[in-house]
């Protein structure tokens, strides 16, 4: 099923929409300790010494139960608060507290010593202020311990909707979080303080995700498996597309080949390498399967376009920047074939922007994918440097898609997809031996390959690099980018199986339910 990721404030709507359902409140606090305490069991089967730090909010009632569970299962607890004091009221974790037998004491740093595990139930993620004081300070004495951590929900610090650090944050060995993941699990730097992170069925139901409409998911094939574009066996190469990829000149002629090669494994039908004559030579040298056709100046690039047959072009990489750059997007915005924008097509409006926008919008809901590293991102969308509240890639990347009219594709280790109309998606699957010359180049292409075979705008992105990220796990370390095409066959083979298996056997199924499930 689609993981759906909640912000904070879509969490506290699911727990209302619950209990309104009728479902306490504490049997869903009863429910996130049990689970709590059980992945402290795992961490440490053999009962041994915990110290639970618990917060005077819901996150600090889950810790009580977690503590009264695993002291119910011969561990020796130390319940450990900053004051040394419960929460008080009539709340649900002042209730919880009052179940919690022992003693509670102030978490010192020796306190802390005392113990094999620590369990993080300081702050949850819908923390919104800076950690700074002796909750900062506590949370230092909780890294410099050396001991593992526990993360309730989220690690104290991390800042649940953006990722961010705000003041310092815990260093987990893992995380539990409830019903569903938070955006922080996924995006960086948040995602380097969770270690293992699993979500646990705390009794939501999950018809309450019909009410809350949430627009953010975890990049994966059940988001976009549907509308993946197999081949048919009574289809032919024209029934995938023809997609154009635009060259530089000598000598950068490296990256457009790249993504043309990496077009035509993601299964388009036939891809032409439009080359400036001055490259024609290399080019046509370099390329087999893929065509080359002599291309110099917007208007060639222009009468190349015009036909039907042609519906998806790729500007940008290795491309040069300047005049020319910007003349050959604006003749492709005006065609109706799908338009890639990458690297240099994107730095060549880096000081009109606007005029970029307004080709694409006037395109009204022809696909348009751009494909920015955070570098590139930031020359394009220079104005949203100016918005205060956009503080996590998540927000930059939603806020450039509605801004630009385009599918925006902002790469990196947490690369995020998003739509003009709010849909958003994260990844989580690349491996850091992708940081590698021409990679980017590559993914361009993947998009460009889906396009050529109509997958759907958004989809297409979020499948692209999925299996780009794919690609790279079966590399492997000493990865170079030419490589990554190559290894789309056996990725390919791996997605084949997995959703015709699902098709099959597990329609409908919930892979969250039923207890506790990894991310992955």
């Amino acid at each position: 099923m689609v993981i759906a990721l909640l912000t904070p404030r879509e969490m506290a709507e699911a727990d209302r929409l619950a209990t309104a359902a009728g479902v306490p409140e504490l049997t869903l606090m009863e429910h996130a300790g049990a689970a709590v305490a059980a992945a402290v069991v795992q961490l440490n089967e053999a009962p041994g010494s915990v110290a639970v730090v618990a917060g005077s909010g819901n996150n600090g009632g889950d810790g009580y139960v977690c503590a009264r569970l695993l002291a119910g299962q011969g561990f020796d607890v130390h319940m450990l608060t900053l004051t040394g004091a419960r929460p008080k009221g009539a709340g649900a974790a002042a209730i919880m507290a009052s179940r919690w037998s022992g003693p509670v004491r102030e978490a010192t740093a020796a306190a802390l010593a005392e113990c094999d595990v620590i369990v993080d139930a300081l702050f949850g993620a819908g923390l919104d202020r800076p950690v700074t004081g002796a909750a900062a300070a506590l949370i230092d004495a909780m890294n410099e311990t050396g001991k593992p951590i526990l993360a309730v929900d989220l690690p104290s610090g991390i800042q649940g909707a953006t990722g961010c650090v705000i003041g310092t944050a815990v260093q987990a060995v893992r995380t539990v979080t409830f019903f569903r993941p938070k955006p922080a699990h996924l995006l960086l730097p948040g995602r380097s303080y969770c270690g293992e992170t699993s979500v646990a069925d705390i009794g939501i139901p999950d018809s309450v995700l019909g009410q809350i409409r949430p627009l953010t998911s975890r990049n994966d094939p059940d988001l976009w498996g549907a509308h993946f574009p197999w081949p048919r066996l009574d289809g032919h190469k024209y029934d995938r597309g023809h997609a154009a990829v635009l060259s530089g000149a000598m000598p950068m002629t490296g990256a457009a080949r790249l993504s043309a090669r990496a077009a035509l494994r993601a299964g388009a039908g036939l891809v032409t390498l439009l080359s400036p004559r001055d490259a024609l030579t290399v080019n046509a040298v370099a390329s087999l399967a893929v065509m080359v056709r002599a291309v110099d100046g917007a208007r060639e690039l222009g009468t190349f376009l015009d036909d039907p047959r042609v519906n998806v072009v790729t500007l940008g990489p290795g491309g040069g920047i300047g005049r020319a750059m910007r003349a050959a997007v604006t003749a492709a915005l005006a065609r109706p074939c799908a338009v890639v924008l990458d690297a240099d097509a994107l730095t060549s409006f880096a000081e009109d922007a606007g005029s970029l926008f307004e080709a694409v919008k006037a395109r009204g809901q022809a696909a348009v994918v751009m494909t920015p590293h955070e570098g590139e991102f930031n020359r394009i969308f220079k104005s949203l440097d100016d918005n205060p509240k956009l503080l996590s890639k998540l927000e930059k990347a939603r806020a450039a898609a509605a801004e630009s009219g385009a599918v925006i594709v902002l790469k990196g280790a947490d690369t995020v997809v998003a739509a003009p109309d709010g849909r958003a998606a994260i990844s989580d699957n690349a491996p850091s031996w992708l940081a590698t010359a021409g990679a980017g180049d590559v993914l361009t292409g993947i998009v460009t390959g889906l396009l050529a075979q109509t997958m759907p705008t958004f989809e297409a992105a979020c499948a692209a690099v999925w299996l780009h990220g794919e690609a790279g796990q079966a590399i492997g370390p000493g990865l170079i980018s030419e490589d990554l095409s190559e290894a789309l066959p056996q990725v390919y083979g791996r997605l084949y199986v997995r959703l015709h298996n699902d098709s099959k056997e597990l329609a409908g199924r919930d892979s969250l339910s039923g207890g506790s499930r990894s991310l992955d």
